[in-house]
């Protein structure tokens, strides 16, 4: 009976949260990486040089560390229904409001202020699962989550190169019609949050009272278990040993993703590629490549209940594809080495996010999970900008690659020497019949 009613409870859970969390997180990474394919015909269009473009499109992550941890601490008190709400209408109004920038000074303040507007959103929605899945299905619900992201690119690109062609129309640019098209839906989508989702597992009514029960004593007695080995404050946790190098860890991962996220379709057009569309198209190479790795990997660390060295090897894997597109840059062979980089970066997302929540509950993981995320982002920031300054003091973009590829590095080594966390919701693997349960 318990069986039957554990798997119940999780089907309908992953069925009634996840199709919303996947949709939400694509077009939250659809306005990410629209700036990417706009900058094929707004840099020239607002006479901006490659360092400028990466420093404008990098403010938007200041604007999120400064933020983020605010917004986490208010979602973990108001509540993830109304709060992620309001952080998907605002984003959707300032990505519209991009459209009507007229230089590199406007489009930095307007970016840093959309990622005031989004700050929260990632770890609100990360901690929102820690309410609603037991310990033993945290990579795998990550993951079908974050797979949003390389789906995201993946069609994105076709679709964000192909408003590029409505250049022109009604007197604005193709840039322009793409962010004002790409934000009316992430504005829409935020109103139906507001109106389906549900804050915690007892306000459920779509579960049974047996499913109901079960769900929220199992999440209750993870947190007690937790909480009987250490239960942290808000600052003690943010301060932590842990806390700090899964933040450098994920820093280093953020910068060399987003470094090459962002000037991909830039790098791609460099390789002799004339039709925007053709770049668009070849974009979703890397990230469809991307979206198998996330959900292998996500499955081999909850298969395997181990985080650790999932993480290290996906970090070595994003290593080697920037060090082997460097050394090839100007062939397709640097396509292939951006594939490989791209397989890294997303196969660490269901590992790294299932690490927080083996130690951490209530307002110190709301605050912590925020804290990591927010200095990670910081690598949104540099990344960028240091690919654009080497781009245009070298003229190419191998130097970048080189210099994304040490942040992998150091990503793995600080995975390899000091992330030995321990799982303290539980202290066993869960039965066949709970690992079954998705």
């Amino acid at each position: 009976m318990t069986d039957a009613v554990q798997r119940s409870a999780l089907r309908k859970v992953y069925m009634r949260l996840l199709p919303i969390a996947l949709l939400t997180y694509f077009l939250c990474y659809i306005d990410r990486i629209n700036v990417g394919f706009a900058a094929l015909t707004m840099r020239g269009d607002l006479q901006m040089s490659a360092a400028d473009f990466g420093f404008s499109v990098g403010t938007f992550y200041w604007g999120y560390f400064l933020f983020e941890v605010p917004s986490n601490i208010v979602m973990e008190k108001v509540g993830a229904r109304l709060w992620i709400a309001r952080i998907m209408i605002t984003w959707g109004i300032l990505s519209g409001l991009t459209a009507f920038v007229a230089g590199p000074t406007s489009f930095a303040v307007v970016r840093f202020f959309l990622g005031v507007a989004e700050a929260g959103f990632f770890p609100g929605l990360v901690l929102y699962f820690t309410y609603w899945f037991p310990h033993y299905h945290h990579a795998r619900i990550m993951s079908g989550f974050l797979v949003g992201l390389p789906v995201a690119v993946a069609l994105g690109a076709p679709v964000s190169t192909a408003l590029l062609s409505l250049d022109g129309l009604l007197g604005l640019r193709g840039w322009q019609h793409m962010f004002i098209f790409e934000a009316v839906p992430t504005i829409l989508i935020g109103i139906v949050v507001l109106l389906v989702l549900v804050d915690k597992p007892a306000q459920a009514k779509w579960l049974t009272e047996p499913e109901r029960t079960w769900l929220v004593g199992t999440i209750e007695r993870e947190r007690v278990s937790k909480d009987s080995v250490k239960k942290f404050g808000m600052w003690q946790a943010m301060f932590d040993w842990k806390v700090l190098l899964l933040s450098l860890n994920y820093l280093g991962i953020v910068t060399a993703s987003l470094g090459q996220l962002i000037f991909i379709p830039q790098i791609i057009k460099s390789l002799g590629v004339t039709s925007n569309m053709a770049v668009g198209w070849l974009t979703m190479i890397p990230y469809i490549a991307a979206t198998f790795s996330l959900l292998g990997w996500a499955w081999l660390s909850d298969r395997l209940n181990e985080r650790r060295w999932c993480l290290f090897w996906t970090c070595m894997l994003s290593t080697a594809g920037l060090v082997l597109a460097g050394l090839t840059m100007g062939t397709w062979w640097a396509l292939v080495g951006m594939t490989i980089a791209a397989m890294g970066f997303y196969g660490t997302k269901g590992p790294f996010w299932a690490m927080p929540p083996m130690f951490l509950t209530g307002t110190a993981a709301a605050a912590t999970i925020a804290w990591i995320n927010s200095i990670g982002n910081l690598g949104g920031f540099f990344g960028p900008w240091y690919v654009g300054v080497m781009k245009d003091l070298t003229g190419s973009f191998s130097g970048g690659l080189y210099g994304l590829a040490i942040f992998g590095f150091i990503s793995a080594a600080v995975c390899a020497f000091f992330l030995d966390i321990q799982n303290n919701a539980v202290d066993r693997i869960p039965d066949a019949a709970e690992s079954q349960a998705n």
